[in-house]
């Protein structure tokens, strides 16, 4: 779940999601503006639709809580400085 393995993808895995919204996360912003900057990463061309659902969205943001990297303040998400 938080790293690939044979059943769950690299694209899909905790640790590749959670890269990507801190590619985002360059200055502070709302969930879902983050949501919405992540989602087009993750949209199907042939449908349109995420690849990812916004439950696992906030799963890798818990991860990132977790681990300390990112923080939030005042409704807004930011990184914390290391």
């Amino acid at each position: 779940m938080i790293l690939p393995t044979k059943h769950m993808p690299v694209d899909k895995a905790l640790l590749s999601v959670g890269s990507k919204i801190l590619k985002h996360l360059d200055r502070q912003k709302t969930i879902s503006a983050l949501w919405e900057e992540t989602i087009v990463e993750y949209s199907n061309k042939k449908n349109g639709n995420p690849e990812i659902s916004y439950d696992w969205f906030v799963l890798a943001l818990d991860f990132l809580y977790a681990i300390d990297t990112i923080e939030i303040k005042n409704g807004l998400l930011y990184r914390r400085a290391s």
